[in-house]
């Protein structure tokens, strides 16, 4: 199943390219011929003279090639709260960070806790965006964390998942119950793994913490919630994936669940991959987050996570949150922080500074949330979508909000220079973004 886009008529090439496809184990010089949305072709064997005539041609000068980013965790104001973002705003930032599909969580207003607010989705994004949207729909109804919703109707509808995004599902009796049903279905089932009594700290429990003067969250609070998923996915089958984990002992509990076999995957946000407490310092709003950011040897776990395939997705997070909301004292801010734009250039750092291989970054950043969602896309073959994502990974840009698409502004690399630009965004065939130098 892929997200509808409109198709772009016309046989073009790409040429000169380094293509990285993990899916096929491609990482070399060569081209990309499509046509009518679609792939033909990829490798060192599409040339000016293989494409032939009335193709058009582009000169890729080297720069890399890659699937089209795959976003596994969006929450966008639209329905309810348009002004932090809409579908067609979230859309245009998703382009300029590379990002050929959204995957909306549901905590909007209303919820998407039913088939037609899970339609509503899907038209309202083929109305508006310029990349391909796919919902996950609400485990619970209303986000209650008490009924479940009607999961086979869901999944029917569109709904690529269920979860109830950024609120944990507490109710282990429930949770039990919505694995069982999932597995009935092969619907995947998302938590946000924060065991809510022990989670109510505004940052990650610690010396920074308390030299700050700030109520910390332990990440016993994470840990604890994803044992305790485990044995019930043991019990049940069910895939089960962790939508973002943020330290060292959440790594080596499913590092170990993968190894008895267990159905689970699980991701990190770029935001927890590159920063730490830290860079909160003098109370900066925009890093507050949940889970909040941890310790330097959590980060590196996190990284090891990466690069092992423990962890198997790497996503922005986006979290679009007002003015009026982040601009308070640390402890009455909202959490979250916007990502989109930001996702593939953040997440180079770790190749850049920790030595995480591109076609690994790639492959959490692609191919394994296609492989998660069964998606067609994430893969540079033919007959596969033909959304690519050209880029240059040692550009360097300054993130500043006059150049951020984004509705809300709240990026915690603002000010800061990242290494690595998207040059050029392409949704079945069309392109929805490219760089202009002159702004």
């Amino acid at each position: 199943m892929a997200p509808s886009a409109k198709h772009s008529a016309g046989r073009k090439a790409y040429l000169n390219a380094r293509l990285i496809d993990p899916a096929q184990g491609l990482d070399e010089k060569g081209g990309l011929l499509i046509e009518d949305g679609w792939i033909l072709a990829a490798g060192p064997k599409v040339t000016a003279q293989s494409a032939g005539a009335g193709t058009t041609t582009f000169d890729c000068k080297g720069r890399i090639l890659v699937p089209g980013l795959i976003d596994m965790r969006v929450f966008t104001g639209e329905p309810g709260n348009e002004y932090r973002e809409t579908l067609a705003t979230a859309s245009e930032a998703a382009a300029a960070g590379g990002i050929t599909t959204m995957i909306v969580m549901p905590n909007t207003n209303p919820v998407i806790d039913d088939a037609a607010i899970v339609d509503f989705i899907l038209r309202r994004a083929r109305d508006t965006a310029i990349v391909r949207v796919a919902p996950m729909a609400a485990l619970t109804k209303g986000l209650g964390g008490e009924l479940m919703t009607e999961i086979g109707t869901l999944q029917e509808a569109g709904a690529v998942a269920v979860t109830d995004g950024n609120k944990s599902v507490a109710n282990a009796r429930l949770f039990r119950r919505a694995l069982a049903y999932a597995k009935d279905f092969d619907m995947l089932v998302v938590q946000h793994a924060e065991e809510p009594t022990l989670a109510t700290g505004v940052m990650n429990a610690s010396e920074t913490a308390s030299r700050l003067g700030l109520s910390g969250t332990l990440a016993v609070s994470e840990v604890i919630m994803i044992e305790r998923d485990l044995r019930l996915v043991e019990a049940t089958g069910a895939r089960y994936h962790v939508s973002q984990v943020s330290c060292r002992m959440s790594v080596e509990v499913i590092r170990a669940a993968k190894a008895r076999g267990l159905p689970v995957t699980c991701g990190v946000s770029v935001n927890h991959l590159v920063l730490n407490e830290n860079d909160i310092g003098a109370y900066r709003t925009f890093f507050k987050l949940s889970p909040p950011l941890r310790a330097e040897d959590d980060r590196r776990a996190l990284v090891e996570g990466v690069l092992d395939g423990t962890i198997d997705v790497i996503v922005s997070s986006h979290d679009p949150q007002s003015a009026d909301t982040k601009r308070l004292p640390f402890a009455e801010a909202e959490f979250g922080a916007i990502g989109l734009e930001t996702l593939f250039s953040a997440s180079l750092s770790v190749h850049h500074n920790d030595g995480v291989p591109l076609t690994r970054l790639i492959d959490a950043l692609s191919t394994k949330p296609a492989q998660i969602l069964g998606l067609e896309a994430g893969r540079l073959a033919p007959g596969a979508p033909a959304d690519f994502t050209l880029a240059d990974i040692q550009q360097s840009w300054t993130v500043e909000d006059h150049v951020l698409r984004s509705r809300s502004k709240n990026s915690p690399f603002e000010h800061r220079t990242l290494e690595g630009r998207v040059l050029e965004t392409v949704v079945a065939g069309r392109t929805v973004y490219a760089y202009d130098p002159a702004g």
